[in-house]
């Protein structure tokens, strides 16, 4: 049977189909939706949410130890997260089948860096697969477990966001069930101390000249005759930029890309007068070619380095083609949802003239205007240690001009250890977390903070409050995000304190409520000022009629859910509609 399926969702049939066991990941666009559909095999695959990509690697690792086919998921970011284990596994090996599946994102449709992940496929010696559509990501991720098997070593199966996201078709198989290999005790291999990892270093060198042998006459590295003039090196994505660009012409595409297949290329490269590289991000292809000697390309000084490619640009770039026409669509920047929990802490740091190191997650919108409440924005839990740092470098008196903002997800992914820190080192910042009871961002998964696990079983709900009273901090609370007096004076109080402070401002995300949601707030025009206090809350609910007064849209309006606009208007002009 064909169907279609985006490259997630072809990850996901490709565990099911390829007798995988267990599969871990963090949510992070673009790769989320990979554990969000291997959950509906969770008869036969165990699959999970972990607190942060290091930690979903070593779990994964460990069902590798226990011998069954693994894999865990992250975007590009993520794998500098789990970059620790992932150094060491390659010494390690891949026992019983372990796949790392990284989502690139170039362009930066959901990031805050283009990092090309190749590197990383090098940096660790380990094998780097590259599909270019739905079929080839289901098929290949089969082809990367028997290459991990084969050869003893993780394998790195890298997306990117279009291939993510994009569906094509795909032809489904049944399961085939790999039989567990037998745990045994290896602590030459497993335990890395240094009298170990020196040999295991020597294995790793050899057992990469084993694969790049296998590289070369790989079926996942093809040649596609076309054009006898026109020859194109290309993988992954960029390949079918490229294909479309240049229909005719002659194709090494490279699906098993790492370790370089040189004498392949080399043949390939010898053919023409000139070869095309068309790759997304760094020169990857190009550099192994260019490092070989081979001169007769044509790389990145034609095909852009910064952004997402696509056929257009592809084509430009070597000379050909027009910029496809495209109707102009007038920018959209993105804005907290109306009845956003957070938008109470950014309004009022913002009235209190308190800066905000801030982290990633939903809330950093909370830096656009008219909330403008937001400082730096860094990495997941940086804005913790950010806030600490300013703190010593300033003095002590600085604490109370900039607090530390963070999302629950992220506290528990990255920023525990950051509120140690200033627990420990005596600091007098004021952590904040922004806690609408999920990972919003990127679609509403669970943590360990939510009570509920990824299979959709109850279980134990991280207590942020007690967390901070063991660390040493005595000034922690909650605080009902959407009750404004509440949020000023709560945040007054922990920036006066001389010690360290959490506030923890609870309210659901409003697409969690929907249930909820009643009738819009009405603006009564008579009395209504033109002030514009209620649009200092940057709710897209809220406009002004042409005379300058608000006015509610009650399409977005979310109604007694949140009436945060309620709260802060100085003349009570604007209330829930009256009950009928």
């Amino acid at each position: 049977m064909r169907v279609l399926l985006s490259g997630n969702e072809a990850v996901a049939r490709g565990c099911y189909e390829h007798g995988v066991k267990v599969a871990t990941a963090y949510p992070g666009t673009p790769s989320t939706e990979i554990l969000e559909n291997v959950v509906q095999y969770k008869d036969d695959i165990y699959c999970q949410w972990s607190p942060n990509e290091k930690v979903a690697f070593e779990v994964a690792m460990g069902a590798a130890f226990g011998g069954v086919r693994t894999i865990v998921a992250m975007k590009h970011v993520g794998l500098n997260v789990a970059a620790d284990p992932l150094m060491t596994s390659t010494s390690v090996g891949g026992d019983g089948g372990f796949v790392i599946v990284t989502g690139d994102d170039p362009g930066m449709h959901s990031s805050q860096n283009e990092q090309d992940n190749r590197y990383y496929a090098k940096f660790a010696k380990i094998p780097l697969g590259e599909p270019s559509d739905s079929q080839e990501t289901k098929d290949y991720l089969g082809a990367a477990f028997e290459i991990s098997e084969r050869f003893g070593t993780p394998v790195l199966f890298r997306l990117t966001t279009r291939l993510c996201h994009a569906k094509t078709a795909v032809e489904l198989g049944e399961r085939t069930e790999v039989e567990r290999k037998e745990y045994e005790k290896d602590t030459t291999r497993r335990v890395v101390i240094p009298a170990h990892a020196r040999r295991l270093h020597v294995k790793v060198e050899g057992r990469l000249e084993e694969i790049r042998t296998f590289a070369e006459t790989s079926a996942l590295n093809r040649v596609e005759e076309g054009d006898p003039d026109v020859g194109v090196i290309s993988s992954g994505i960029a390949y079918q930029y490229a294909r479309d660009a240049f229909p005719d012409a002659t194709f090494l595409k490279l699906g098993l890309s790492f370790p370089f297949p040189i004498e392949l290329a080399e043949k390939f490269c010898a053919r023409f007068e000139t070869v095309y590289i068309v790759e997304e991000n760094e020169p990857f292809i190009e550099e192994h070619l260019r490092y070989a000697g081979v001169t007769n390309i044509a790389g990145k000084e034609k095909v852009p380095l910064c952004g997402e490619l696509n056929q257009s640009i592809v084509a430009r770039s070597f000379g050909g083609g027009e910029e496809s026409d495209r109707a102009a669509v007038a920018p959209r920047p993105p804005v907290l949802c109306p009845g956003c929990p957070h938008r109470s802490t950014f309004f009022t740091l913002n009235r209190l003239g308190i800066g905000a190191t801030s982290d990633i997650g939903c809330y950093t919108l909370g830096v656009m205007p008219p909330l403008n409440g937001i400082d730096t924005t860094i990495c997941m839990g940086a804005s913790i240690g950010n806030a600490l740092g300013f703190e010593k470098a300033i003095g002590r008196d600085f604490a109370k001009k900039m607090v530390a903002v963070i999302g629950d997800s992220t506290f528990v992914h990255s920023g525990m250890t950051g509120l140690a820190d200033v627990a420990y080192n005596k600091g007098a910042t004021t952590v904040i977390i922004v806690d609408n009871s999920i990972t919003a961002m990127t679609g509403h998964q669970h943590h360990p903070g939510t009570g509920m696990t990824l299979m959709g079983e109850p279980t134990t709900k991280l207590d942020y409050i007690a967390l901070a009273e063991s660390m040493g901090i005595k000034d922690a609370r909650r605080v009902d995000a959407f009750d404004m007096e509440a949020v000023k004076a709560a945040i007054k109080e922990a920036t006066d304190n001389p010690k360290a402070s959490l506030l923890v401002m609870e309210g659901p995300c409003a697409l969690m409520v929907r249930k909820t949601w009643t009738k819009a707030f009405v603006v009564d025009t008579e009395n209504c000022t033109a002030c514009g206090m209620c649009l200092k809350l940057g709710c897209p609910a809220i406009s002004r009629d042409e005379d300058g007064k608000a006015i509610i849209d009650p399409l977005f309006c979310v109604g007694e859910v949140c009436g945060m606009c309620a709260q802060v208007c100085p003349v009570k002009c604007i209330s829930a509609p009256a009950k009928t």
